[in-house]
């Protein structure tokens, strides 16, 4: 007799943030060419490779439908926050536009994990897993009132109680993102 089938997972939904500045870079990191394509190209790309059924940027890229922030100049919260607002509950898996080294089976490790109101591996802010809900939805409001000391994503992770998964010795190269043109010279050889 056949073994049972897996229940199918559950629908999520991934974002790539990258609304930012770029200013450490000099120019915008999302249009760096990565192995022949825009890197918010790649990015887009290794979301959906992961499972998601819908995958959302945001940013200011009309020619990806990006989202632009609502609110202009408060960071990562902003992006995350008006992309959830267009966005129905669910899971949703946030990942940088500058971390190219990112696997789908270092993302699938976060979407698997036991239910929370959010997950992150060890140490890092993102990629991270989040539960759009009203608690994370009122959370992420009540953060984007707060000074720029207090709204970050590692507010939003303490404040909802994150749950960390251990990040593998294996799988750390693929946690490394690219804020300088010296990171990324590293990275793109």
């Amino acid at each position: 007799m056949a073994a049972p089938a897996a229940p199918p997972e559950p629908a999520w939904t991934g974002l790539v943030l990258a609304g930012g500045r770029s200013s450490r870079m000099g120019r915008d990191k999302a249009m760096l060419p990565w192995r022949g394509r825009p890197l918010l190209q790649h990015m887009i790309e290794l979301l959906a490779e992961a499972g998601a059924t819908t995958v959302l940027v945001s940013g200011d890229y009309p020619a990806y439908a990006g989202i632009a922030d609502t609110l202009p100049g408060r960071g990562p919260l902003a992006g995350l926050s008006s992309a959830a607002a267009q966005l129905d509950d669910g899971p949703l898996l946030v990942v940088p536009v500058d971390m190219p080294c990112l696997s789908p089976s270092l993302l699938r490790r976060l979407i698997s994990a036991p239910a929370a109101p959010g997950v992150c591996f060890e140490g890092q802010v993102l990629p991270l897993r989040l539960q759009l809900d009203a608690r994370s939805r009122a959370c992420l409001a009540q953060l984007l009132s707060c000074g720029a000391a207090q709204r970050s994503l590692r507010a939003l992770q303490s404040t909802l109680g994150f749950h960390s998964l251990p990040a593998p010795a294996q799988l750390l190269p693929g946690l490394r993102n690219c804020n300088t043109p010296g990171q990324w010279q590293e990275l793109a050889v």
